[in-house]
């Protein structure tokens, strides 16, 4: 899916997410973790592709590829900005939480794989759970 650069969207973006996760068929899993964790993911990964990735400007949008494959879910987000080391990104000090800077930890915390990479016209953040 593909929609426009800009935060108001993302309640439907967490919302589908959702949806898809307790749809999911055959799932013999907890559907509502999984309904929980990508909403949070979608949710985490798109505000970063609109704050962080320069996706902000009006005529940018963000796309978002859900894909299932036997017993895996994958999930990729692509943004137009210049990128980052997401092996530079710090662990949060959660004794003494600040606001912001949650997003990249969360994403690790409920996926079993995070990637980020150039593609030819951008960058793209690939994660992956297993659902089995």
């Amino acid at each position: 899916m593909t929609v426009p650069s800009r935060t108001h969207y993302l309640s439907l973006i967490g919302n589908i997410g959702e949806e898809i996760a307790k749809a999911l068929d055959p799932y013999h899993g907890d559907r509502d973790a999984l309904a929980f964790t990508l909403n949070l993911v979608l949710t985490e990964a798109v505000t970063n592709a609109i704050k962080y990735a320069g996706s902000h400007s009006s005529n940018h949008s963000v796309r978002i590829k859900i894909q299932f494959h036997r017993d895996e879910l994958f999930v990729q987000v692509y943004d137009h900005g210049q990128g980052f080391d997401l092996n530079a990104v710090p662990h949060p000090d959660l004794d003494q939480p600040k606001e912001g800077g949650l997003g990249i930890f969360l994403i690790r915390t409920f996926m079993d794989s995070v990637d980020y990479r150039k593609v030819k016209d951008g960058n793209i953040l690939e994660m992956r759970k297993k659902l089995a």
